[in-house]
């Protein structure tokens, strides 16, 4: 059975992965800004071998396909999720899930924001951790 934290956390680490990538671009497209062709004489080849900089181009059309359904993910999920903490009974666990978990927000931020103090918010959180691990029990729910 999957826990809510592990639940809720899947957007979180979706989205991180989504960052990675967009790194992995943007190091793929300076390497293919940075590669020069090179100029040879005439000569007759069996095998044609990729150049440098087609090679970085396939693999940063590649990986920002990647990037592309992994956002299309992202945004099933978060909609799945989103329907799941609005059935949280409690508003203040709902809105506390909602900070967390969907916004991105972080521990302080939802403190300020639900105008508690952080400590207050841990024990919060715990508590509707608890709801939304109670509600999972009745619900059959997979994991990225």
């Amino acid at each position: 059975m999957v826990d809510a934290k592990e639940y809720l956390s899947q957007a979180f680490q979706l989205d991180q992965r989504i960052n990675s990538k967009l790194e992995q671009v943007s190091m793929l497209r300076d390497l293919a800004l940075k590669t020069t062709s090179v100029l040879q004489d005439d000569k007759v080849q069996i095998t044609k071998q990729q150049s440098p900089m087609e090679s970085a181009l396939v693999k940063l059309m590649s990986l920002e396909e990647e990037i592309n359904d992994d956002i299309d993910r992202l945004i099933d999920l978060k909609r799945e999720l989103a329907t799941f903490v609005t059935k949280i009974e409690n508003p203040s666990h709902r809105l506390l899930l909602e900070l967390r978990y969907l916004s991105g927000s972080t521990w302080e931020e939802v403190a300020a924001l639900m105008g508690y103090d952080v400590r207050w918010v841990y024990r919060l959180h715990r508590k509707a951790l608890k709801e939304a691990t109670d509600r999972l029990k009745n619900k059959s729910v997979e994991c990225i």
